[in-house]
């Protein structure tokens, strides 16, 4: 008899503070986001992570008349091996408003 006195005692005890956990709120966290940036006197390159797979890559040249370009990221859900379509090539902005 004690011992299930004990056992509703400590069931009782637990359901009493767990309403204090489940009335906090659910928080979701931000995506974790890096910036990495890696420069020399030639060339300066920003890469952008979102939540560690690459989104953006961008290359700056440092030569005069030479414009900036962006190198495609391999899509993240995809196998390498396969089909590559346009990673890892490069793309120059033509316009900008």
């Amino acid at each position: 008899m004690d011992a299930r006195l004990w056992c509703l005692g400590v069931a009782v005890g637990m359901a009493a503070s767990t309403p204090a956990l489940a009335q906090t709120p659910n928080i979701r966290s931000e995506p974790e986001i890096k910036r990495t940036v890696v420069e020399d006197d030639k060339v300066r390159i920003e890469e952008l992570r979102v939540r560690g797979q690459v989104q953006r890559i961008t290359v700056s040249p440092k030569a005069s008349g030479v414009r900036p370009y962006e190198i495609v990221p391999p899509d993240a859900g995809r196998d390498a091996s396969q089909n590559k379509g346009l990673s890892g090539q490069r793309l120059w902005q033509l316009f900008s408003f």
